[in-house]
């Protein structure tokens, strides 16, 4: 349903109207008897050009170009996501003839656009798409308004305007979109498209029996399988499978903090979810909980494409709280939900030793049982702070406060290593590709 705001004169009716004022003027400077007489004519000018653009907009009605927006799906959050309009233009008239518009959607204010006016020329009788991107840099849920259409009319004197209902309700969840390209990737690789050279060492579990070639490990010749085949065979090993994956998220303070417009919380759900979409990609099964002061979410591990599913609908309209997270509760909570041996990943941040301490004990009493493996989100403001170059006094402070606090990092995750547990310290616009390419690791040197 269209709904009717009004006219607005165009930029060629204000220059006309501008103009009878500039008459006006020079008249009354040239002639000063006659100035009733040019005020008179200068209103009679303005009534009759205000008449004429009215009427011209109201001709134009019968002219309106048709304008809806295709559906939206669900939006991925820190990317650029397409919006689709399309515009069907008047029937009749010539096919020459065109009509200028200008479109602006009604987006959600926290939502930036890309570009947020849209102008165009449509020819008449014609069907076309055009489009435009929001980016969301928060997970949510947001109401898209109606579409506001200005038209030139057709002697170009005036804008008629209205709004399109085209109220909608669209949810933004972490990066679908990386995600997909993972899954992608992932993929060729298990159906051999990317496949690369397997090498000994690369697993414990059987895969299959292949000629020997030069440069393959004697010691991988079966022997029994070369005397049945009467030409030498190696047995190919991969990662075991059906192993489990616990993961672990931080939804706590230091979570909340904005880290180059986002929460450090949605750089930790998107690793979250490509580190379980890895996992059962290949074969492990994953549980994911995600923890304040308790273990407010849990989901037990399980294989699949479709607990993967489960998984990011559950955990994409979560939010980070300003709390202190218990470390100690939520692992205690998972050795009891967790009697077999896996790897449990808790993903947080960490300030030093002390601040720290009530997670380096947790992450301790996963040892020798379970493999503990710490992953953290570091600020790369901070690692350009403590690079760059002191020109002044407080920039000197500034570089020695980050020097500091990269130092207190690593003083902490030495305690850690020497407990045997593993860590990873990255950026946190990395650590989704740093965290899935370590599990692999972890996976092909047979470390869980």
């Amino acid at each position: 349903m269209n709904q009717l705001i009004g006219f607005i004169p165009s930029a060629w009716t204000l220059w006309l109207l501008a103009s009878g004022g500039i008459v006006t003027t020079l008249l009354a400077i040239v002639v000063p008897a006659r100035l009733g007489m040019a005020i008179a004519l200068t209103f009679a000018w303005y009534i009759s050009l205000i008449l004429i653009a009215g009427i011209d907009a109201w001709r134009s009605k019968a002219d309106r170009i048709q304008v809806n927006r295709e559906p939206l799906g669900k939006l991925s959050i820190g990317r650029d996501n397409p919006v689709i309009l399309t515009i069907s233009s008047a029937q009749k008239g010539s096919k020459n003839r065109q009509f200028s518009y200008q479109i602006r959607d009604g987006i959600p204010q926290d939502l930036a656009a890309t570009p947020e006016l849209i102008a165009g020329v449509s020819k008449a009788a014609t069907i076309e798409t055009i489009g435009y991107t929001v980016h969301p840099y928060r997970r949510g849920e947001y109401e898209w308004q109606g579409i506001y259409v200005r038209q030139l009319s057709g002697w170009g004197l005036a804008w008629h305007q209205w709004r399109v209902d085209a109220a909608q309700t669209v949810a933004v969840y972490p990066d679908l979109v990386g995600l997909k390209a993972l899954s992608i990737k992932l993929t060729l690789q298990s159906t051999g498209a990317m496949r690369q050279q397997k090498k000994r060492g690369m697993g414990t579990e059987f895969s299959e029996l292949r000629e020997y070639n030069i440069g393959d490990d004697p010691r991988s010749i079966d022997w029994k399988a070369t005397a049945r085949r009467n030409r030498p065979l190696i047995r190919v090993l991969e990662p075991e499978q059906e192993q489990t994956v616990i993961i672990l998220l931080d939804r706590g303070r230091l979570m909340t903090a904005n880290i180059q417009g986002y929460k450090r919380f949605d750089f930790g759900l998107n690793a979250t979810l490509s580190l379980a979409l890895t996992a059962t990609q290949r074969g492990d099964r994953v549980g994911v909980g995600v923890f304040d002061r308790y273990l407010t979410t849990w989901i037990p591990p399980q294989q699949g494409q479709n607990h993967f599913s489960r998984i990011l609908d559950r955990v994409s309209r979560i939010q980070p709280e300003l709390l202190e997270p218990d470390y100690l509760g939520a692992v205690t909570t998972i050795i009891k939900q967790q009697s077999r041996r896996a790897l449990v990943v808790i993903i947080t941040d960490i300030i030093d030793d002390i601040a720290s301490a009530e997670l380096l004990t947790a992450l301790g009493r996963l040892t020798p049982r379970y493999l503990p493996f710490c992953v953290t989100l570091r600020d790369p403001q901070v690692d350009l702070r403590a690079q760059a170059l002191a020109a002044d006094i407080p920039g000197a402070y500034t570089q020695a406060v980050a020097l500091d606090l990269l130092r207190q990092r690593e003083l902490a995750f030495a305690n850690l290593k020497r407990k045997g547990v593993l860590v990873l310290d990255a950026p946190a616009n990395q650590i989704s590709d740093r965290l899935v390419d370590r599990y692999i690791q972890i996976k092909s040197r047979n470390q869980l």
